[in-house]
């Protein structure tokens, strides 16, 4: 489907996409990172990545995408090319109907460019999807999610069989106008991705026949044995006659090597103020180069930075190629996250000339 499989440029052993969270560092504004993502849609776009995907997080201050809509709305008015979708729409968090009704109205904005990626985690804290899913019973939502998604599926669809009480709902805009007098409608529908941090999602997407998105970047001891099962499950499908797997993966290129380390550190940082229950915005490399980590803190910054692809661009682009050879991922979507808007953009930049990506115009 080539709404799914994409083309690698220049080159790039696999189509390369960008995963933007959105960031919000020290001193900066929601509006400021917004920005910074009009900036890096176009940027991505001229210089021939593949897709762009925002993902749904909440109660988060350094990371400003609790609403991936709204966001890839916008994003759409920026661009004319580039794939946008969610990475993804935590579905449990919502009514399936809305997500229909969302992403047809996307689909309905940029015909044949939107990816609706779907995950089952709460994508914040319990007490934050309690306040999302009016209920402190979070498990049902993660266990009802093959059923929520079969329901989103109809909705899109507009197929409900009869009988069923939901049969007369439609999820507008969708096929449904074109069964009303007069009515045309868009041969586009949003195709549905599955994404997953373990195995659950990676076998459900298998064996639906559906492309799967894996979390390398932030579970990265899973990658191989979730996409084994993916590919062990996996049946072909209207959408797929074979599996299709990208990984988000972290990776931040500079000019300098030191460089990419002082702004890695800043990044992790925030990663250890997050786990450890104190969210923050992105600090600063200089607000990370002085702070006292303890040696627990040390160890979690180590291991989390293995798993970031970081350095020269030459040391970025062997990091990229040695993980894609390791996992066989068909696709590699790129998170950059640094304090500044214009360290992830020059990233970016600096990560397409080394693959020889297209020249923006």
């Amino acid at each position: 489907m080539e709404e799914i499989r994409g083309t690698a440029r220049g080159d790039a052993p696999v189509p390369l996409s960008v995963l933007d969270l959105v960031t919000v560092g020290a001193g900066r504004t929601a509006s400021d990172a917004l920005r910074t993502s009009v900036e890096l849609s176009r940027l991505a776009e001229g210089r021939g990545f593949h897709r762009y995907w925002v993902a749904e997080h909440h109660s988060m201050p350094g990371v400003a995408s609790s609403s991936p809509a709204v966001i890839l709305a916008h994003l759409a008015a920026h661009t004319d090319r580039i794939r946008l979708g969610s990475g993804g729409v935590m579905l449990p968090n919502h009514a399936p109907l809305v997500i229909a009704e969302q992403f047809g109205t996307l689909e309905a904005m940029a015909p044949g460019r939107i990816d609706l990626g779907l995950g089952r985690a709460p994508g914040t804290d319990g007490a934050t999807a309690a306040a999302l899913r009016r209920t402190d019973r979070l498990n049902e939502g993660a266990d009802d999610f093959p059923e929520q998604l079969a329901e989103l599926t109809r909705f899109l669809d507009d197929d409900f069989p009869d009988g069923h009480p939901y049969r007369r709902v439609h999820a507008v805009p969708g096929p449904v106008q074109a069964t009303s007098p007069g009515g045309v409608q868009s041969p586009h529908r949003p195709p549905v991705w599955l994404l997953g941090s373990s195995g659950f999602s990676a076998r459900l997407a298998g064996l639906l026949g559906l492309p799967f998105a894996f979390a390398h970047h932030f579970s990265a001891q899973n990658t191989i044995p979730a996409l084994d099962l993916y590919r062990e499950t996996f049946r072909p499908s209207a959408v797929l006659d074979e599996p299709y797997a990208l990984i988000g993966v972290s990776a931040l290129a500079a000019e300098d090597e030191a460089e990419a380390r002082r702004q890695v550190l800043a990044a992790a940082l925030s990663m250890v103020r997050l786990r450890t229950g104190r969210p923050g915005l992105v600090p600063t490399p200089e607000e990370a180069e002085a702070y006292a980590f303890t040696p627990m803190e040390r160890e979690f910054v180590s291991s989390w930075n293995a798993n970031v692809v970081h350095g020269t661009p030459d040391q970025v682009r062997a990091g990229l190629d040695d993980l894609q050879k390791r996992t066989g991922a068909d696709e590699l979507m790129i998170t950059a996250n640094a304090h500044s808007g214009d360290v992830r953009l020059r990233s970016y930049a600096l990560v397409a000339d080394a693959y020889g990506l297209p020249t923006a115009g």
